[in-house]
């Protein structure tokens, strides 16, 4: 019966190309920002209530949805998840179908993560009947925010049934189109935020000694940090802390009051993160008294490090082999130092995230994500459906 239903569903998704493209271009013409996709939610509603079988959730006021499948057998509970939200960023990827929205587009590819969990909900539809157990396709908002999937499970989308697993996609354009990656255990990073402000005394440009500068503590604290990567932390566990924003002074004849950091700290290791808080409290308090100034700081925990169940990791890299052939399944040697709020999911139950290849030869199809320019190959979308439908299935029929 397994192989069966991958028949039929395959010969569904190879049908239904042209209907997923064309979903596609329409989210990518018009992408909404973290927790204002109602547009998209609607639209993304209304595809699954054609849907045979499939029973429809969203939630006044709040942006995402969730469409659960019952098959006709019973069996396990599965969670299949994609995220809708888009960046606050001007299109210039050239493309016909370029975003109409001002200063709004899809260039991290959910546009395409969403298209092929609708592909895949319309080809597992088309098998319910003979489908063992429960789908639950969660279209998650506000991923780029760092904080949809805690808002949707909030909402119970791992309640009542709770899923026995979870598996979900991200676009990869250091990938081939047509390719999917998978890596067991340690697969993207934590993202934790760092606050400083450090504060000094003001006063004439000319008169530094009367003054307490914090634009020479604040030069010294962006560069002492960095020892904590290169001499308190071991090689083979190793984090990123990346100050982004530095905000201070007005005029060039006025030492500063203040200076204001702002940054990232990253790492793919659980021990090592629950470490960072104490280690730059530590050096940035000691570095910024040392030059006179006082530091107060702002740590904020974001999404913890995504990690791969290992037994559902093989699961899912047999099944898609079986699927496309093992030339279009690629070993992920790295874990990214990116992140990703599927590890909420990831804390509750066991998950596995992988790779969809989006890359040709075109050089914008090779730009790191969130590049205005990015251009995502749709070749990888009958890939990604074909992926995922296979691994749900390969799951259930388990």
């Amino acid at each position: 019966m397994e192989a069966l239903l991958e028949v039929e569903a395959k010969a569904f998704i190879e049908q239904d190309q042209e209907y997923i493209r064309s979903f596609r271009r329409n989210m990518h013409q018009h992408p909404e920002l973290s927790y204002k996709e109602f547009a998209t939610t609607q639209r993304i509603a209304a595809e699954l209530e054609k849907l045979p079988g499939v029973e429809v959730t969203t939630w006044e006021g709040k942006t995402g949805v969730m469409g659960v499948l019952k098959g006709g057998k019973p069996g396990k509970v599965l969670a299949l998840r994609a995220d809708i939200d888009a960046l606050p960023m001007t299109e210039k990827s050239g493309l016909p179908f370029h975003s109409l929205e001002s200063g709004v587009a899809h260039s991290c590819g959910h546009d395409l993560h969403t298209s092929v969990l609708l592909g895949t909900a319309r080809a597992m539809s088309q098998v319910r009947e003979n489908l063992p157990g429960t789908v639950k396709f969660i279209f998650q908002c506000a991923e780029e925010a760092l904080g949809g999937s805690e808002s949707m499970i909030e909402r119970g989308v791992l309640d009542d049934p709770k899923p026995d697993a979870i598996f979900g996609l991200h676009t990869w354009p250091f990938l081939p189109a047509g390719t999917i990656g998978f890596k067991a255990g340690s697969f993207m990073a934590s993202a934790d935020s760092l606050d400083v402000v450090i504060e000094g005394k003001s006063g004439h440009a000319a008169h530094p000694d009367n003054c307490v500068d914090p634009i020479v503590a604040a030069a010294a604290v962006i560069q002492g940090v960095q020892s904590i990567v290169s001499r308190e932390l071991p090689p083979t566990k190793g984090a990123v802390v990346s100050f982004c924003v530095i905000q201070g002074g007005t005029a060039r004849n006025v030492i500063a009051p203040s200076v204001t950091l702002q940054g990232t700290v990253r790492t793919t290791d659980t021990e090592v993160r629950n470490s960072m808080e104490v280690r730059l409290r530590r050096i940035i308090t000691s570095i910024a008294a040392g030059y006179r100034c006082e530091a107060k700081i702002t740590y904020t925990k974001g999404p913890a490090p995504v990690m791969n169940d290992a037994a559902l990791t093989d699961l899912a890299r047999n099944a898609v082999k079986a699927a496309l052939g093992e030339e279009q399944v690629s070993e992920l040697a790295e874990p990214s130092l990116g992140s990703e709020d599927f590890s909420a999911y990831q804390e509750r139950i066991p998950g596995v995230l992988y790779r969809l290849g989006t890359a040709n030869d075109n050089p914008q199809s090779k730009l790191g994500m969130h590049n205005p320019a990015i251009i995502f190959d749709e070749k990888a979308l009958p890939t990604g459906i074909t992926a995922m439908t296979s691994v749900a299935l390969a799951y259930l029929e388990k």
